[in-house]
């Protein structure tokens, strides 16, 4: 997850709400209508500044729309906990290390969750 500055405790309840309802996972139809509480899934939630690089000038990213990490720590460790709070198995990474995370992606779809105000777009 990337942090802005501008992102706020309302932000972190409504993804932690999205992401462990939201209903991604196959049902015995194999429609999408299952979620993540549903299937007793595990998270894994990892620090990324980078989501938040800005390339739309010059040829190299900019990172100034990131929250210093001073911010951006206590929020992630926040959504974590909230997060395994509602019943998720949650992992953590290592804030400001160097990862390598290996997983397996079961299916063809990605999605981008964005809150801003507390509301998800």
């Amino acid at each position: 997850m990337g942090i802005e500055p501008t992102d706020g405790e309302e932000d972190i309840d409504a993804a932690v709400d999205k992401v462990a309802n939201l209903r991604v996972f196959a049902d015995a139809e194999g429609r999408m209508n299952r979620s993540l509480l549903d299937v007793g899934g595990s998270a894994l939630v990892v620090s990324q500044f980078t989501l938040l690089g800005d390339i739309s000038k010059g040829r190299r990213p900019s990172f100034t729309g990131a929250a210093p990490p001073e911010m951006a720590e206590p929020m992630v460790s926040r959504l974590a906990r909230a997060l395994s709070q509602t019943g998720v198995d949650t992992k953590t990474g290592v804030f400001g290390a160097g990862m390598e995370v290996d997983l397996v992606n079961d299916g063809p779809v990605t999605l981008v969750l964005e809150v801003r105000g507390g509301r998800v777009s």
